[in-house]
């Protein structure tokens, strides 16, 4: 899921806002990290631009969801419309029943946008009603001038927007990216289908934490993949009782920790399979 957040344009991340299209790019060609990781656990990668702020339409392959062109800088006011995140979740809920309808029996998360930690930092500070200080990390590897950028960022977001503690459509419309909310719904598609969903890292725990607000049955469908290194990641997954099956340090997103752990999985399963059988 691909979408772009308002308040990249304050330097939150170490990157600019055109690296997320750059990335997009890299995944069509299969050159990306996350491709190559994909391709080692056995999983198939797709695209989806779901608030991409550029027209893909030149891209082939790039599945269109886009419910807007980013969204709204959180500062100033909410990130999107309710009307807008429950385009987003629908949409979400339509790839996963789409990719069951197939015959996939695994669904995994995976995110690229620019400036989305902030946004994770914001929702998770807001769901779990903690200080931006506990909640926000250094993302892509920030300096310490940035990271004063980003809880300056989160904390603002947090003091317009009152977001309601728990309430995770709130929170969402207020503060979330549009990248969370394709992976909320595609979290609950699979829940409604029986069908695990093995999340990736922060970005895509704090859709999952919008998931189990909206739908709580669902956190039963939830594979945690690996703990990261951002400050939030361990208390989001407490809060969904989930316990991490790698944890490397990992800091990259895109899906690449949850190819990690697939490949663990695997390995796990074929020693229960082969080992010391005639």
């Amino acid at each position: 899921m691909c979408g772009d957040h308002g308040i990249a344009k304050y330097g939150v991340s170490a990157y600019p806002p055109e690296v997320t299209i750059q990335m997009i790019n890299g995944y069509m060609r299969g050159t990306a990290g996350a491709n190559v990781m994909a391709r080692h656990a056995n999983t198939d990668l797709f695209v989806v631009d779901i608030g991409v702020n550029a027209d893909l339409s030149n891209l082939k392959g790039v599945r269109n969801e886009k419910v807007a062109w980013g969204t709204e800088d959180f500062t100033k006011g909410p990130a999107m419309t309710k009307e807008q995140a429950i385009k987003a979740i629908q949409a979400g809920i339509k790839v996963a029943d789409e990719c069951i309808d197939k015959g996939y029996n695994l669904l995994v998360t995976a995110e690229m946008g620019i400036g989305n930690t902030t946004s994770t930092a914001a929702i998770a500070s807001a769901m779990l009603d903690l200080e931006p200080g506990l909640t926000v990390g250094r993302g892509t590897g920030i300096n310490d001038e940035r990271m004063k950028i980003k809880r300056r960022v989160v904390a603002e977001g947090l003091a317009v927007n009152s977001p309601i503690t728990g309430d995770a459509l709130d929170v969402l419309c207020k503060l979330g990216g549009y990248d969370h909310a394709g992976l909320a719904g595609m979290i609950i598609g699979g829940a409604r289908r029986r069908v695990p969903t093995m999340i990736d890292g922060v970005n895509a725990t704090a859709a999952a934490l919008i998931a189990w607000g909206i739908y709580p049955g669902c956190s039963e469908y939830m594979l945690c993949s690996h703990l990261s290194e951002e400050i939030a990641h361990k208390k989001m997954l407490s809060q969904l009782n989930l316990h991490p099956i790698v944890d490397a340090g990992m800091r990259l997103g895109e899906g690449t920790g949850a190819s990690l752990a697939i490949v663990v999985l695997q390995t796990a399963l074929g020693l229960y399979k082969e080992m010391n059988k005639q």
